[in-house]
C-alpha cells in the first residue's frame, strides 16, 4: 500500500531526474524576451521620480538585454 509519503518522495526523484532545460531553448528565449520587454514597459511609467531621458536609457538597456 503506496502512502502519500511514498508518493511525495517519487515525485521528488521524478523531478531530479528530469532533463534540464536549456536557457537558448526557443521556447524559453520566446519567454525571456516578453518579460523583458514588460519590465521595459513598467520602467517607462516611472516618469514622475526620473527624467525623461534616463527613463528612456534604463528601457532601452533593458530592451537590448533581449536575444
Amino acid at each position: 500500500m503506496r502512502t502519500e509519503e511514498d508518493e511525495a518522495w517519487d515525485e521528488i526523484e521524478r523531478r531530479q531526474n528530469a532533463k534540464p532545460r536549456r536557457i537558448d531553448d526557443d521556447d524559453t528565449m520566446v519567454y525571456r524576451n516578453d518579460v523583458l520587454e514588460e519590465v521595459a514597459l513598467v520602467i517607462e511609467q516611472f516618469r514622475i521620480p526620473f527624467a525623461a531621458d534616463t527613463v528612456a536609457s534604463f528601457a532601452a538597456l533593458v530592451r537590448e538585454m533581449k536575444r
